[in-house]
């Protein structure tokens, strides 16, 4: 993770994040979600992996789009101060997909979300975007611990799990046996 400026890392990028709600790395910058957002993330909930993985959230029009933004992510970040980024290609600004942490009341610890659009899949900006987002849990918000859940058939969100040095704890506790979710962990201390 790298300053959105003149350079620096670490604890000074977590910093800037606290100042601007913006991280960067070699290709990618991370911000906080806004109701412009609308098209992008009606386009991303709508899209069929992420209606299979993580389910259909309702969003059919802009306006729906705006309502879910402000619920979620806008919401959280008010809430815990971190959530859902949008996160774009430093090149050209396009937005690719969103990552995060995520505080739910369902899991003991904060989680890393992720979602990206499928032509943006399998460059490598998932593992890039969570390794930032976890590591800004880590250094601004003294998380030691950061969870993430997967479903069983969900093979490319465990090997990106698994590449951020996740280790499964089996499957979550409570999990409806008809649709069981994979619990993965990383201890960050």
């Amino acid at each position: 993770m790298q300053r959105d400026d003149a350079g620096g890392s670490g604890a000074t990028a977590a910093a800037d994040a606290a100042a601007t709600g913006t991280l960067a790395t070699e290709r990618l910058v991370l911000r906080r979600l806004a109701p412009s957002d609308a098209p992008f993330v009606r386009a991303l909930v709508n899209d069929p992996d992420w209606l299979r993985y993580i389910g259909d959230k309702g969003v059919r029009t802009d306006d729906d789009a705006r309502g879910y933004l402000e619920r979620g992510p806008i919401a959280t970040y008010a809430r815990h101060g971190f959530g859902l980024y949008l996160v774009a290609r430093r090149c050209d600004m396009a937005p690719v997909g969103i990552c995060g942490l995520i505080k739910r009341d369902s899991l003991p610890d904060v989680d890393i979300g992720f979602a990206f659009l499928p032509a943006y899949r399998g460059a490598g900006y998932a593992v890039e975007a969570a390794a930032a987002a976890i590591d800004e849990g880590r250094t601004r918000y003294g998380l030691t611990r950061v969870v993430a859940i997967a479903s069983p058939d969900n093979a490319r969100s465990i090997r990106l799990l698994e590449k951020l040095g996740m280790t499964s704890e089996g499957l979550l506790p409570g999990a409806p046996v008809d649709d069981p979710l994979l619990l993965y962990a990383l201890d960050l201390a």
